[in-house]
């Protein structure tokens, strides 16, 4: 019997995944396995045939390929034009570091066997053993910042939860990934779900939760499907529920699906949404970590930042920290999407240059034209131009280069993009997704579409370019959240790095469709 894999991550399915699957499935002597992607989406669907010198990768197979490939001996892991080599040793993995990804494409999603035999369930072993402020210790010795977006360290959030007040505490991730270009809490789910569980009960054990939460966006129908299954596993195999693995920790998880609003990728949102109500910003103070969910004290984390927990206990924190640069510790899980060769996901060591992750990894723009712009950190990021290529991929390099690292998005541009209408969908994208809580956002991301199409028009240029930085220094100094308060990064880096396509020729005293003013 030979064993071969084809992944069941959406972006896979997505292009014909299930049916390569049950071409496969139909051949004599093969047993089709479903593994999560790789993240060479650049060559799904990619199966993976079992061989005595590893697993066989061949990339692009339709269903219709299978015969062909058969006959030509892909079940021996035979060369052919599709054959990647083996999987484990191609150039595109081999030179990553794989922490938070580490089992994602290897084994079946929810297979908690094979979970456990790839190193899964050391780190919370490891944590049980521990008292939980020496599990926040390793947290804060690791350098562990949130991966959503902020950088916030992990440590302090979970060191001012274990801290708080006796009583119940919650745990939540924040797994309602709404930035354009971004996909890793999406493939992670749907690939290796238990490492999500994992972090979320040494979380538990950390801070003194009794009661956690998962908040997925409806438009992962696969993942919700994935995690409930996991969820219901780890109940089966006493991962989760009454003491836990026989230990004193008592841990409940439940999956919440939200109704599909970017806003509840902000924290008070999300908790505004799973306490039932509409999803829009609270002021802060009180954090959440002190006043969270239903008013008691709560842990929330990025997806990525929970999955990053179980090395970091099993290893020690302080091989987390001997990862990275400077104040960025550890790994980072980039995605690299847009006009790109080869899209994917791509986990490294902070401090990789956007240059190598676009021009090595992604090998450039898939349409062959030279890169003009590329967008890091969401559709709230910077536009950076070529000459900033070289800027190392971490939160205080990137912030001095005029960007952000957000989720670790990266959306390429080739030289046929127009600035100053990326800049026009920045301000429409918040004028559509703001919750409507504050007036500089709710207001102003409106007014800056009607005085970008103003300055596209060719009218009055030089005055609607004024305001529009008035109206970008109101919206950043003014809104309660970040939704309102970084659409202008985008807005103002095309301004500064591509003047040229915002100078339309000149149309005196036209008045605009989009409303009054100059």
């Amino acid at each position: 019997m030979t064993t071969v894999y084809v992944p069941c991550d959406s972006s896979a399915v997505s292009v014909g995944a299930d049916e390569v699957a049950a071409a496969l499935a139909a051949v004599e002597g093969v047993q089709v396995l479903r593994n999560g992607s790789r993240g060479m989406l650049w060559a799904e669907p990619l199966v993976e045939v079992v061989t005595e010198r590893g697993r066989v990768g061949y990339a692009g197979v339709s269903a219709e390929d299978v015969p062909r490939l058969v006959a030509a001996g892909l079940l021996t892991g035979e060369d052919t034009p599709e054959c990647l080599g083996v999987v484990d040793e191609h150039e595109w993995l081999r030179s990553q570091r794989r922490v938070s990804f580490a089992r994602v494409g290897l084994i079946e999603p929810t297979d908690i066997a094979a979970y456990g035999e790839h190193g899964g369930w050391a780190g919370l072993r490891r944590a049980l053993s521990l008292a939980p402020a020496d599990v926040v210790a390793e947290v804060t010795t690791s350098g562990l910042r949130g991966r959503g977006g902020a950088g916030f360290p992990a440590g302090v959030k979970w060191r001012t939860v274990l801290d708080a007040p006796a009583g119940l505490r919650f745990v939540v991730c924040n797994l309602d990934e709404g930035d354009s270009g971004t996909f890793a809490d999406r493939m992670l789910c749907e690939g290796d779900p238990f490492t999500l569980i994992e972090g979320m009960v040494i979380a538990a054990h950390a801070t003194g939760a009794s009661e956690g939460y998962v908040y997925c966006r409806s438009e992962y129908p696969a993942v919700v499907t994935t995690l409930r299954r996991a969820i219901e596993v780890a109940y089966a195999h006493g991962y989760l529920g009454e003491r836990i693995t026989g230990s004193d920790l008592s841990f409940d998880l439940e999956l919440r699906v939200g109704a599909g609003a970017y806003i509840c990728g902000e924290e008070t949102s999300m908790l505004e949404s799973l306490e039932g109500r509409r999803g829009e910003v609270r002021a802060k103070p009180p954090i959440p970590a002190l006043h969270g969910l239903f008013g008691r004290p709560t842990v929330i984390n990025n997806t990525l930042t929970f999955a990053a927990v179980p090395m970091i206990l099993a290893d020690g924190g302080a091989a987390y920290a001997a990862l990275g640069t400077g104040r960025s510790r550890g790994t980072q899980v980039f995605q690299l999407a847009g006009n790109i060769a080869r899209g994917g996901i791509v986990e490294a060591d902070f401090g990789i240059s956007l240059g190598d992750l676009v021009t090595g990894y992604g090998g450039g723009t898939l349409s062959g034209r030279p890169v003009r712009a590329v967008q890091v950190g969401g559709p709230l990021g910077a536009y950076l131009p070529v000459d900033r290529l070289d800027v190392p991929m971490d939160y205080e390099a990137l912030a001095a280069a005029g960007g952000m690292l957000g989720h670790g998005g990266i959306v390429v541009f080739d030289d046929t993009v127009d600035m100053a209408r990326q800049a026009r969908f920045a301000m429409e994208f918040c004028a559509a997704e703001s919750c409507g809580k504050c007036t500089p956002c709710r207001v102003g991301a409106v007014r800056g579409v009607e005085t970008l199409d103003r300055i596209i028009a060719g009218v009055r240029r030089e005055d609607n370019l004024l305001l529009l930085e008035d109206l970008c220094t109101t919206m950043t100094k003014g809104s309660l959240c970040a939704m309102g308060g970084l659409t202008p990064m985008p807005v103002r880096s095309a301004v500064q790095h591509w003047p040229e396509d915002f100078d339309a020729p000149a149309v005196h005293d036209i008045p605009s469709s989009g409303g009054s003013g100059p």
